[in-house]
């Protein structure tokens, strides 16, 4: 049709359009891919058109390979072509993102005309390019039932593609899966089921489109059932045409509907479509123009798949191929390894008459259509600063971990044993099976205590018998299985040994097997009875299943194929949680990673001047872990580094998740009244000046006690340990730990509470106790606490708290149950205990006491403190466990004094605004939490539901050292956290 004839048409169109009033919106905005003004767009074609030269507008036909990972002569060969041959475009293969975005660059400046550029990358840009993580692969997002995710996946990678000046993605595979030992397509498809592809090809293709890069739905009409690879082989498919059209092509026809912009064809030999010999379907004019074009109407740009495949060099050359598949009806001739001599075969069959000129210059303009509907008519060189941080960004990494965790599948789950329960009741043990399952591990044991093995594929029978001994105390076994290939030909990598030994292993013991990898694999776990599929293989898929076992998360994918018997097609489904804490990304709870990327800085800080030697910071918002970093070392010189593992002196914390959380447990159950007195539990204070002290008071730290009694002064004498009290080494009668090579008379317990019950109460004011925060509280507590229990208060939270909850760190006296490595040393004590004192308490009182005192005593890591201020903004509920009842939570976490900002045990912010007190300013009235004298802090915000955890060693080497306090580093970086959830919500 003449430019003419064109342009008067798109006038009248438009202004038919305009008049009716039913012009679509979305054709002039929302889709970046339809040009907003048609006008424009035939001027441009027709102008560029116009200015090319006849070879030169032939060029526009091929789009070759191109790589960033090669060397000059790659490049000086590829700059050849542009240059000489005006090439329609390049697909980019291996590489890194800065390197092809300098050379995209470099490529489109001596382009005549605008160079589409493409990449395969079917999972993302990881496909082909380091320094990038990957998006699931289609078989794990076939697993997942909220096509939504898969929409923002599409959009996320089109933001990324752009980034990169890229303009087509050769995605999705929308072949339907119907063969498991599909050699080439298997993990690549999205299942089995015809339904269940089109809707993710459709949700992918969108999420691409509609966000300003071309999809491309392949591999036409269908690579489902195949039993040989195209690029080594020319598949033969035997269906008939209409079984091809009810499976194969329905995909195709539910994308068309939805405007698919470009399909790729595929080298296969399907005699019911074309019967004409070995003709593979991208050479075919009965599939490429007769089927694709005129009975299914697709308008969009039709690609060949690569023509370096041997599926389509079979009968033809480099060159000869291209013609043949120009011939057949295609537009972009994909991979062409031999340029010149293709547009010479070209030249001679428009001359010939066997491809008129007309027909070849309406497939030129229609490239140069898409090109323009891609945004290449205003190009603009790709911006190479930051570009690694712009195509990795966090909201990145939040889409990615919203994919990999919807598609957990629990296929087989026997006796329900998933998600895991009664946790103090269970010894479990992790193996990892074939590949390293560090990731999977550390995630395993914040849920509870994991003994970890590890052991080779294939190994030999003394090998899995030796294990099979190490493994046998334990009741539960859960197993990484690693290292699965995607080869069905050699088994997925799968020996049948390792499966024997997971059956004779769950013979004895619950055995729980996480498949990391092609769920066809799962073919020979016919018979385990827990299986649990992860699809992929990776960081987040190791740190996302342990969250599905105990019931962090739910889960909620699907198997899209049917495997075997046991594993067929949609076994799976949704299993709920149990509001056990998870573990992901700030902005998948609505925060802001990179304001909270400031904590380093106020961390970094108080490590450079010598505030603490470490320190490890932990946010928990909405239920989920979303920040946990580690700084400096455990000593200032010479020393390991902090981890997430190492375990501090909590210091006064004690007060609030020992004592406190054993007073509101009792009085849950009605075992303990607050308006009681001390005397009422404790006779022997009958006659004392503490009989008559309410709970109530004493909890709010207003009864009348002293701040601390420093008992330790009474059993040394010039500075020296008296003898009747210690000695270097445990002999009769003295067999408590104060210290290392340190060890208390039995009875000196009893000593410091009789010197705590005779101490003197502090004079009134006005009539009435005055507020003083004071440790005697908790002595008191302690004591009451015991007396009811019938049991020692660390053995009580052992049994009623910390092993049910899994907390296998939070404990008192942690020199006797781990490493030493492990626990943060505290004070050079010169003035007490004359060593350094490391796994033992640092407070003296709580040492001389046994170690286990209810204001201080308590050792934890991060994650563990965590839990049981997660077990608060529950109301009392965590897991399966109801540990204390909401009023009771709600009571002891209120301020309950007009004379400070105190709770029942809890310390809260000040209760004059803009004042937080301990807590930073910007924390709600509503939080409480408290914090520790060895530079520790917890709080709990249940108006934001968030968990602001921080754990130091600031006591070392000299308790004197206040920097800590005096430049507000813990109240500075709850302030950042509160920072970061205002500007999201903003």
């Amino acid at each position: 049709m003449h430019y003419t004839l064109w342009r008067g048409l798109g006038i009248c169109l438009i202004a038919l359009f305009f008049t009716s009033g039913k012009m679509d919106k979305a054709l002039l905005v929302e889709d970046p891919l339809i040009a907003t003004d048609p006008i424009a767009q035939l001027n441009w074609v027709d102008s560029v058109y116009q200015s090319l030269s006849p070879e030169d507008r032939l060029g526009q036909l091929f789009m070759v390979a191109a790589y960033s990972n090669k060397d000059q002569a790659h490049v000086n060969e590829i700059s050849t072509l542009v240059r000489n041959e005006n090439l329609g475009g390049l697909i980019f293969f291996q590489g890194g993102p800065d390197r092809q975005a300098r050379l995209t660059n470099y490529y489109q400046a001596q382009s005549k005309t605008p160079l589409f550029i493409a990449m395969d990358a079917e999972w993302g840009l990881s496909m082909r390019l380091d320094s990038i993580p990957d998006f699931p692969k289609a078989m794990t997002l076939g697993a997942i039932q909220n096509t939504d995710l898969i929409y923002d996946m599409g959009a996320e990678m089109a933001r990324q593609f752009k980034e990169l000046g890229m303009h087509i993605n050769f995605a999705p595979v929308v072949d339907v899966n119907s063969n498991p030992n599909n050699p080439v397509i298997g993990y690549r498809a999205f299942g089995e089921n015809k339904q269940a592809v089109a809707q993710r090809a459709v949700a992918y293709m969108k999420g691409l489109q509609d966000n300003g890069v071309i999809a491309n739905a392949k591999h036409f009409p269908g690579h489902g059932d195949t039993e040989a690879d195209s690029h080594y082989d020319l598949p033969v498919i035997k269906h008939p045409e209409n079984r091809i059209w009810d499976i194969d092509l329905y995909p195709y026809q539910e994308l068309f509907k939805e405007n698919l912009k470009s399909v790729m064809v595929a080298h296969l030999n399907i005699p019911s479509l074309d019967n004409s010999g070995n003709t593979p379907t991208s050479l075919s004019k009965k599939v490429v123009t007769d089927l694709l074009q005129n009975q299914m109407n697709f308008q969009g740009l039709v690609f060949t798949d690569a023509l370096n495949m041997r599926g389509v060099l079979q009968s033809s050359s480099p060159g000869e191929v291209d013609l043949k598949a120009l011939l057949a009806g295609n537009d972009v001739l994909l991979y062409s390894q031999n340029v010149p001599k293709a547009k010479a075969l070209i030249k001679e069959a428009m001359a010939s008459g066997k491809i008129s000129e007309k027909e070849v210059e309406r497939k030129i303009k229609k490239i140069l259509r898409a090109k323009y509907q891609a945004g290449l008519h205003k190009y603009r060189p790709i911006n190479t600063s930051g570009l690694l941080d712009r195509l990795n960004t966090p909201k990145t990494e939040e889409i990615r971990e919203r994919l990999y965790a919807n598609a957990i599948t629990v296929a087989a789950n026997k006796d329900d044993v998933i998600p895991f329960k009664k946790l103090d009741m269970k010894r479990f043990a992790s193996l990892s099976l074939g590949g390293d399952g560090k990731e999977f591990q550390k995630y395993l044991s914040k849920y509870t205590q994991f003994d970890h093995f590890e052991i080779e594929k294939a190994s030999s029978e003394s090998a899995h018998y030796n294990l099979m001994k190490k493994l046998e105390d334990y009741d539960v076994v859960v197993v990484g299985f690693m290292g699965v290939t995607n080869s069905p030909r050699r088994a997925f990598g799968i020996a049948p040994g390792d499966i024997s030994l997971l059956k004779t292993l769950q013979k004895r013991q619950k055995v729980v097997t996480v498949l990391f990898g092609n769920a066809y694999a799962s073919q020979f776990f016919e018979g385990l009875e827990n299986v649990v599929f992860a699809f992929e293989n990776n960081e987040l898929t190791q740190k996302i299943s342990p969250q599905v076992l105990f019931g962090g998360r739910p889960a909620q994918g699907i198997l899209p194929v049917s495997v075997s018997h046991q594993f067929s097609y949609g076994v799976g489904g949704f299993l709920q949680g149990m509001n056990r804490l998870t573990y992901g990304t700030p902005e998948s709870v609505g925060m802001d990673s990179k304001i909270l990327d400031q904590i380093d800085e106020i961390a970094e800080k108080a490590i450079r001047i010598q505030a603490t030697p470490g320190a490890n910071v932990l946010v928990v918002k909405d239920g989920k872990v979303i920040f946990e970093r580690s700084y400096g070392q455990l000593e200032y010189r010479n020393s390991p580094k902090v981890n997430s593992e190492t375990v501090y002196d909590l210091a006064s914390i004690t007060k609030v998740l020992a004592t406190t959380q054993a007073v509101m447990f009792l009085q849950s159950r009605g075992e303990l009244d607050m308006n009681k007195t001390l005397g009422d539990y404790l006779p022997e204070l009958k006659g004392s000046n503490k009989a008559n002290l309410q709970l109530k008071d004493v909890m709010a730290h207003e009864a009348g006690l002293k701040a601390f009694i420093p008992h330790y002064v009474n059993t040394v004498e010039r500075g020296q340990w008296r003898g009747d009290y210690y000695k270097p080494a445990p002999e009769p009668g003295f067999s408590s730990p104060v210290s290392n090579d340190m060890y208390s008379t039995d009875h000196l317990r009893d000593s410091i509470w009789h010197w705590t019950v005779k101490s003197e109460l502090l004079p009134k004011s006005a009539g009435r106790n005055r507020y003083v925060y004071s440790d005697l509280t908790m002595y008191f507590m302690q004591a009451v606490v015991e007396r009811i229990v019938n049991q020692p208060l660390n053995e009580f939270l052992d049994q009623n708290f910390y092993q049910p909850l899994g907390l296998h760190t939070l404990t008192f006296n942690p020199a006797e149950k781990m490493p030493l490595e492990n626990i943060a040393p505290t004070e050079n004590d010169v003035a007490f205990r004359k060593r350094q004192v490391r796994g033992y308490v640092h407070d003296p009182g709580a040492a001389m006491y046994g170690g286990v005192a209810g204001h201080a005593g308590l050792f934890g890591k991060a994650n563990d403190l965590a839990v049981m201020m997660q077990l608060m903004l529950n109301q009392g509920y965590y897991g399966d466990l109801s540990l204390i009842k909401p009023a009771t939570v709600a009571a002891f976490t209120q301020r309950q004094s007009t004379q400070s900002r105190r709770g029942w045990g809890w310390d809260k912010p000040e209760p004059e605004e803009g004042k937080g007190g301990s807590a930073g300013d910007l924390a709600p009235k509503s939080t409480f939490g408290h914090t520790g004298f060895t530079g520790t802090c917890v709080w709990a915000d249940p108006e934001n539901n968030l968990i602001y955890v921080f754990l130091s060693n600031r006591v070392y080497p000299e308790a004197e050292n206040t920097r800590l306090l005096k430049e507000g580093i813990r109240t500075d970086i709850h302030d950042i956290i509160y920072q970061a959830l205002a500007n999201k919500n903003s």
